[in-house]
């Protein structure tokens, strides 16, 4: 009797680490849903709006300019931001801080991207912390669920 209750036990928790491993597999190379929160990409992403991000773009390295994506916050990385990408390695891009009357260009490195917010006013974006690492990005938004 115990050992019959044991052998169910331990399928039992293969079967668990089975598909928790399939699980992650399917997050974090795939994609899944994120909950956008702040008003740096309003109007096209409200606050609270329900995305779904794919992953598969950061892996083949298919980030374009205009595609909006989830990056590893730079300042906190245990946060996520969504911002668009404005620029890619070698393109040059006009800055404009928010506090600043005065433009400049600046070229993005290797390996990194730039990102603003939709909403200039209220982003904290690639203005204020630079270029962001390629590396960072999580995942590209595909549409809107809610």
């Amino acid at each position: 009797m115990f050992r019959n209750g044991l052998g169910k036990t331990f399928r039992f928790l293969g079967y668990t680490v089975q598909y928790g491993c399939i699980a992650h597999c399917a997050f974090e190379y795939l994609g899944g849903i994120v909950v956008c929160s702040g008003p740096s990409m309003e109007p096209t992403i409200q606050n609270s709006d329900i995305v779904f991000s794919e992953n598969l773009s950061r892996h083949f390295y298919c980030i374009r300019k205009g595609d909006i994506v989830i990056v590893k916050s730079p300042s906190d990385p245990k946060s996520n931001i969504c911002k668009r990408v404005i620029g890619l390695e070698g393109d040059k891009v006009c800055t404009s801080n928010p506090s600043d009357f005065l433009k400049s260009h600046s070229y993005v490195p290797k390996g990194h991207v730039w990102l603003e917010g939709d909403n200039l006013r209220n982003s904290t974006d690639s203005r204020c912390y630079g270029p962001v690492p390629y590396g960072l990005i999580r995942g590209r938004i595909c549409f809107k669920v809610y």
